[in-house]
């Protein structure tokens, strides 16, 4: 067997007294696709970097076959230092490497390599770091995070240009459909360490399931046995705990392992706020016509939004997606035609450039300014609270924003946005930086949310999931709606029958009487194969936790009720294990019922 390409062996890493890698390993041979998987926070992009040759460890090695050349695309590449883009693009050609080919990436993505690149905008910065990393044809690709900020024409231009090459890769993205086309194995970094898994991703988050929850059957058992110990060491007989000093050592080690093991960083939670429902119509345009910059952005667009549409605008970059959301939503007035808002609209708007963070300011002040609390769907919610509802540490509440990861500032964004209650959410890029867990969460969410959606994403699989209808770009300033989500808009635009089942037309849906959004929109919220989401899997495997305890404290309150003296001696008392007594009885039925449901779900699903 060949000597791999590049290994990465046993590599810790610690950041200001936090350990971030403690053992994590990386095995990349010649051809290979792996992608490389976790939780934003959890030392992907740093581990990359340490591959890349770019970052010192604290401990372990590193090594590169002689020869091999590797080429690292950062998530925000560096251009200081050049007049011209090309001039960054041949930067990273060795002496006697092909100009031209540099060039021709460059056209075949849409630059011309005389730009400078302080003018360009995210995609367009992002297609010319891809470019220097192809141009060389190296033997090892690291991309971390290449489709954020593509369109989705550049997306499917990149999948077809690395299935091609000859390069190993290791790939860093939240874009499903990408690491499915592209990845022949999974790497998944968590909580330090790296587990490999010899499948593509699509095989992943059913062997990350399976793994979380016998690693949470472990630690029940180590539980268990330290409390039996720890009920010999009290109660045994003296004598017998002298003679058996070895025992008791035993069990101040699994005390240690117990104290030491690293679980995983806790659950995120994410609810919007419900403001009164809306009209039944939300937005209606009629004949609308934009220009900006004399080119026509929007031609003779006529469009009905009504209340729970969940409609997905994908286009090319420059197409104009954000300029047709702020007519739709009123921000930006038609040059002919008319938009008209329906009543009681409360909206809430996610821009995709984050321009409203101030990097200067800190995690608190950006929810809370001066104070402690913030207004959370009407009420007060102190903001250390709410942070952690983000998967953000207390001590990073003062943490100035910019110094936060992507992904940070998407959930920050995101954690600002939900705060406002609302019946009407405008998300512009929402999924870009986000970790796969926070967008299943994300998607969740959005299939329960009551109100209308309007979504402008590249996220091919994120679409599929949430939409029901997608208005897509045409060329020319022409926009057409089509039902269904971004697979279906793919199989009307061929002419053939759509692989899931197509939703409602939009003549269907607005000829129907009114009803509540909620109501009968099950389909539609969720396109394409069901399947059980983040809180769902999640809910699966605690919920017989829980109910064991519930169980174990009935157990034990009819116990202290079963005394025939407490009433006669503590009246109050008696009332309340009375009365806590049918709470817990009553959270029982629930969470038994609950299970119940997602156990018929899953069986359901899988069989």
């Amino acid at each position: 067997m060949a000597a791999p390409l590049l290994l990465l062996q046993d590599i810790h890493l610690t950041f200001g007294g936090t350990p971030l890698l403690e053992g994590a390993e990386l095995s990349l041979a010649e051809g290979e696709r792996l992608c490389l998987v976790g939780r934003n926070g959890s030392g992907k992009s740093t581990l990359l970097k340490i591959a890349a040759g770019l970052v010192e460890f604290d401990r372990g090695g590193r090594v590169l076959r002689q020869g091999a050349t590797v080429r690292y695309l950062p998530q925000e590449p560096d251009m200081s230092g050049h007049g011209r883009v090309l001039d960054y693009v041949t930067a990273g050609l060795a002496p006697g490497e092909d100009p031209h080919r540099a060039r021709h990436l460059l056209e075949r993505l849409g630059l011309t390599g005389e730009e400078a690149p302080g003018q360009l905008s995210g995609g367009e910065a992002r297609r010319a770091a891809l470019a220097r990393c192809l141009a060389p044809e190296p033997d090892i690709l690291l991309l971390d995070e290449p489709t954020n900020h593509l369109d989705l024409p550049a997306i499917e231009w990149l999948e077809e240009e690395l299935a091609a090459a000859r390069a190993a890769m290791v790939l860093i993205s939240h874009d499903r459909r990408f690491l499915d086309r592209l990845a022949r194995a999974t790497v998944w970094l968590d909580r330090g360490q790296t587990r490999r898994l010899e499948q593509g991703f699509a095989a992943f988050e059913g062997w990350r399931d399976d793994f979380l929850a016998r690693e949470e059957t472990a630690r029940h058992r180590l539980d268990r046995r330290i409390a039996r110990e720890t009920d010999w060491l009290r109660h045994g007989i003296s004598a017998r705990r002298t003679r058996n000093q070895g025992r008791v050592r035993a069990l101040a080690e699994l005390r240690r392992q117990r104290r030491e093991a690293r679980r995983t960083v806790g659950e995120l939670r994410m609810s919007a706020g419900q403001a009164e429902t809306s009209g039944r119509l939300v937005i209606e345009a009629e004949q609308v016509k934009k220009r900006l910059g004399g080119r026509v952005i929007v031609r003779d667009l006529s469009l009905r939004v009504m209340r729970g549409d969940r409609l997905g605008i994908v286009g090319a970059n420059g197409a104009g997606k954000t300029t047709l959301l702020q007519l739709l939503t009123g921000r930006l007035a038609p040059d002919e035609g008319r938009v008209r808002l329906g009543a009681g609209l409360e909206m809430v708007f996610l821009d995709q450039s984050r321009a409203s963070l101030d990097p200067a300011a800190s995690l608190r002040q950006a929810l809370a300014g001066d104070g402690d609390t913030l207004m959370v769907n009407g009420r007060p919610r102190h903001v250390m609270s709410y942070l952690q509802d983000f998967l953000f540490a207390p001590e990073q509440a003062g943490t100035p924003i910019g110094r936060l990861s992507g992904g940070e500032r998407g959930r920050l964004m995101l954690a600002r946005a939900l705060a406002r209650p609302s019946n009407l959410l405008v998300l512009d890029e929402p999924t870009n930086d986000l970790d796969l867990e926070t967008l299943d969460l994300l998607q969740e969410m959005l299939g329960e949310y009551e109100g209308t959606v309007l979504l402008v994403s590249h996220d091919r699989d994120f679409l599929d999931r949430t939409v029901t209808s997608v208005l897509a770009h045409e060329g020319d300033g022409r926009w057409t709606e089509y039902a269904g989500g971004y697979s279906d808009m793919l199989a009307q635009r061929a002419g053939a029958p759509a692989s899931a089942p197509t939703r409602q037309t939009r003549k269907e849906r607005t000829d129907l009487p009114a009803r509540p959004a909620a109501e009968g929109r099950e389909e539609e919220r969720k396109p394409g194969k069901r399947r059980l989401g983040f809180r769902e899997s999640h809910a699966l495997k605690t919920l017989p936790g829980r109910i064991a305890e519930l169980e174990g404290e009935i157990a034990t309150l009819q116990e202290r009720l079963a005394d025939p003296g407490l009433y006669g001696r503590d009246p109050a008392s008696f009332g309340k294990l009375a009365e806590r007594l049918a709470g817990a009885r009553a959270e029982l039925a629930v969470a038994e019922e609950e299970w119940l449901r997602l156990e018929m779900l899953r069986e359901e699903i899988e069989g």
